[in-house]
């Protein structure tokens, strides 16, 4: 019974790490302003008919605080790949030397640092709901041991355990969240 109760935390602390590593991996998704290859990362190019990621298709690299430099392994798709770029709508207009794609990232207006900034608490909010749910799961999994014959003394101690792994998690996502804002905020 002890090592179900603790497959439990274990389950649950997994899951929190997981909302963790997606929510830092949704905020590098948001530019601040400043060229980054994570900002283009979700673009689906039209690979020999399959979707493929664009990290797939070409080398992606910041060559200055303003420019993307997107340089395909093959020739013949740039076009395929700036069209790609134009179509996920990111407010980026490709530049087509033949050869490979500048993008250049333009200065955030005030307003759009706000929608920026309202963005990352979103995310924060999605990542603390995951977290808050796998505390649920693991909560539920303790009680209906508690009632199948485990310690009562013993579950209490565990759901405190579990409560204080969602507390630490909570903090992450808060400080995650709080420092891509100042990110996003600062000029």
């Amino acid at each position: 019974m002890e090592s179900e109760v603790d497959l439990f935390i274990d389950l649950a602390k997994e899951s929190m790490n997981h909302a963790v590593e997606h929510l830092q991996n949704e905020l590098n998704k948001i530019k601040a302003g400043k060229a980054s290859a994570n900002m283009i990362s979700g673009v689906m190019v039209p690979y020999y008919g399959t979707p493929t990621p664009i990290t797939q298709v070409a080398t992606v690299t910041a060559s200055d605080a303003r420019t993307l430099i997107v340089q395909p392994y093959e020739k013949k798709i740039i076009g395929a790949i700036e069209k790609a770029i134009f179509e996920a709508n990111l407010g980026l207009t490709p530049q087509n030397d033949g050869s490979l794609i500048r993008l250049s990232i333009p200065p955030l207006t005030e307003e759009r640092r706000r929608d920026m900034a309202k963005k990352c608490k979103s995310v924060g909010e999605d990542a603390k709901v995951s977290v808050r749910s796998a505390r649920r799961d693991a909560m539920e999994g303790i009680k209906k041991e508690v009632k199948g014959g485990y310690a009562e003394d013993q579950g209490k101690k565990k759901e405190e355990e579990v409560q204080a792994l969602t507390n630490q998690f909570s903090e992450k996502v808060d400080k995650l969240v709080e420092a891509k804002e100042k990110e996003m905020m600062t000029v």
